[in-house]
């Protein structure tokens, strides 16, 4: 049994796609997986199955929530070991400790972006936001906070022609965290 997160893009926002965490549980176990957890209400799954590419469960879990649910939200499947990679090596982090966790955030990528694609681009940063590239994913420093930064989720989806989904650094390690813990 492998262990995998599942991240849905854009359910439970201003009313649509609605989808309760006990429905998305439901949803997986019956898709065959084990020891399935959620965390808040933005689409956040940890659970153990049978190894599978990530692409496969993820079509498999797009195709049971259209089905059974009415839902039609892309689904990201990530290997524990790839969470655990971007987790601990977001070069943005003070090496000192003692940050804002709601500065940081990371903006996951459906499809593989190149480190050389990322730096053609004209990031809209405002003074002290950075973004760096990780495979899977982009990280960022929102010193202002991620509702005023221009490097949101739409412009990396528009930017990178790839679908993606945003979660706060607080979100990345409590997943994290669920995944090491049975």
């Amino acid at each position: 049994m492998t262990t995998y997160l599942a991240l849905l893009r854009g359910i439970n926002v201003s009313g649509k796609n609605m989808l309760k965490m006990p429905a998305l549980k439901g949803c997986l176990e019956a898709l065959g997986c084990e020891e399935v957890r959620t965390y808040l209400q933005s689409g956040n799954a940890v659970f153990r199955a049978k190894r599978e590419t990530p692409a496969k469960l993820s079509a498999r879990i797009e195709a049971a929530l259209q089905k059974d649910h009415g839902v039609d939200a892309p689904v990201l499947v990530l290997e524990e070991k790839d969470l655990e990679a971007i987790a601990s090596g977001n070069p943005l982090l003070p090496k000192s400790g003692g940050y804002e966790e709601t500065h940081y955030h990371a903006t996951f990528l459906f499809d593989p972006v190149t480190e050389a694609r990322f730096k053609e681009l004209k990031l809209p940063a405002a003074e002290g936001e950075q973004a760096v590239w990780m495979k899977g994913a982009i990280l960022l420093h929102c010193p202002h906070g991620y509702g005023k930064t221009k490097l949101n989720n739409n412009w990396f989806e528009r930017a990178l022609k790839v679908r993606a989904t945003t979660r706060n650094w607080r979100s990345v390690l409590a997943l994290r965290e669920m995944c090491k813990t049975p």
